[in-house]
């Protein structure tokens, strides 16, 4: 199916709309890289190395517990308003990280900036998927996909730059243009028709949600670090997180309207793609976050370098995510994402097995080589599942999909952390750079078990006919 780019382009009457949903995408995806490569300036500044896996933990905690809220009352009040709480959320976060005066501030004011990322990120592409048939998105996976293309460039020099110059507060600082340019742009071109209808919020289900994450992952980050891993502290998170998440089970199986549809997961296709979905999210936020520190605590690799090699990841990810459209339209979303997925694994293998001997170069190309697997594994997943669905369900499925990567980066970064402190503490310290590379060798090899079972996952999708879903209507009622 051939698509006129003019139709889906700037030019187009979607074209201000298109424009602003870049622009909203530009502070989640400049987010996911500028931070990581100044850790070990903010740990100098404010805290020790221990702490600093709760800066990426908590935002993606919070991110993901608010995403099914989000996705649900984007359902019923409408895309735009949810997405504007999110920018000026967002906005507060990024203005009370840059004045935090302690790690412990800067951990809260990071799940601020959290919970208006968990609004930005799946309302951008839920008003894409409403707006844009399967068809025409694969061409505007295109644009979206050059958002990233420049933040991971961009984001990881600014990083780098900053933290050179003992500036790494800018960091957040720069956000706040964005958010205003981002908000007016929304506001003043997007106009949507949305079906207003009253709603009951799920805030125990909220609460039981976010109840048990909290305490898996703190239970992971901290035991072993805090308190033995065999002790009443471990049992408490554990069990007590546990229990939560089988409560919130049964609250979403009798909710009127559950902030996670837990039937949608009966689909098959739902299913996959959203364990998928919770691999890619530990995978690359394992990369990402450990990546820096591993190349500047080894071998003394400045941080603008060291981000620029991490770079190499969320480059490869658009590059390739922009043309997964003209495969899966030919070929299938399934067939598109396994070989996305095989990719990306072998990728994993290579970091795990260059791990012992660090090398900007080296990890360069095999980070290039996971995010171009990546890109061909996250969209077709994404996009697959939105048609699946109408209108009425797009936002939540588009939410657990986001959910589901959040939770999943929320999770391994904690994962990750744990290994690598344990190594750490048997080990030299941070300060040793053969203990570094040990941990973080651990850690990729966890990286790469993560890529090997999003591969199979993508093994288990249900398989899709080329086309089948090209000619679904965006159902849209919103007004670019």
């Amino acid at each position: 199916m051939t698509i006129d780019r003019a139709s889906v382009g700037f030019r187009s009457e979607r074209g201000p709309v298109l424009l602003s949903l870049m622009l909203a995408t530009g502070l989640i995806a400049m987010d996911a890289t500028i931070l990581a490569t100044a850790v070990p300036s903010v740990v100098h500044d404010l805290g020790s190395y221990q702490q600093f896996p709760w800066l990426f933990s908590v935002y993606l905690l919070a991110q993901a517990v608010s995403v099914p809220i989000y996705s649900k009352l984007a359902d019923t009040v409408g895309r735009k308003p949810i997405l504007l709480i999110g920018i000026a959320l967002f906005l507060i976060g990024s203005i009370l990280c840059g004045f935090a005066w302690s790690m412990p501030s800067l951990i809260l004011f990071r799940l601020v900036q959290g919970l208006g990322a968990g609004a930005v990120g799946p309302m951008a592409m839920t008003i894409v998927g409403d707006i844009y048939t399967v068809s025409e998105r694969a061409v505007v996976q295109g644009y979206i996909a050059s958002v990233w293309a420049i933040s991971s460039v961009v984001g990881p020099a600014l990083g780098g730059v900053f933290s050179q110059l003992d500036m790494w507060r800018l960091i957040f600082f720069i956000n706040v243009p964005l958010c205003l340019i981002a908000g007016w742009m929304l506001l003043r071109h997007f106009h949507e028709q949305a079906e207003r209808r009253r709603h009951r919020i799920d805030y125990l289900g909220a609460v039981l949600l976010t109840i048990g994450l909290t305490g898996l992952i703190l239970g992971v980050l901290e035991g072993g670090n805090a308190w033995a891993w065999l002790s009443v502290q471990s049992l408490l998170c554990f069990v007590g997180g546990a229990v939560a998440l089988a409560l919130f089970a049964l609250v979403e199986r009798r909710a009127p309207e559950p902030i996670i549809d837990l039937r949608l997961i009966s689909s098959r296709l739902i299913l996959t793609t959203t364990l998928a979905s919770f691999a890619i999210g530990a995978l690359l936020t394992g990369v990402t976050s450990f990546a820096p520190a591993y190349l500047e605590g080894s071998i003394g690799v400045i941080p603008l370098l060291s981000g620029l090699a991490v770079a190499a990841m969320t480059l490869g990810w658009p590059l390739s995510a922009a043309n997964a459209g003209r495969l899966y339209l030919r070929r299938g979303f399934r067939f598109t994402a396994l070989i996305g997925s095989a990719i990306a694994t072998v990728g994993a293998l290579g970091l795990a097995l260059i791990g012992p001997y660090p090398n900007a170069f080296s990890l360069a190309a095999v980070a290039f080589v996971i995010g171009f697997g990546l890109g061909w594994t996250a969209a077709p997943t994404l996009i697959v599942a939105q048609a699946s669905v109408g209108w009425g369900e797009r936002g939540a499925v588009t939410g657990m999909n986001t959910f589901a990567r959040s939770a999943g980066a929320a999770v391994g970064v904690a994962v990750y952390g744990a290994i690598s402190n344990a190594v750490m503490a048997r080990g030299g310290g941070s300060d040793d750079p053969a203990t570094v590379v040990n941990a973080s060798t651990w850690v990729f090899v966890a990286a790469a078990v993560t890529a090997a079972l999003m591969l199979l996952a993508i093994l288990a999708m249900p398989k899709d006919r080329a086309g089948e879903y090209s000619g679904a209507p965006a159902a849209v009622p919103a007004e670019a």
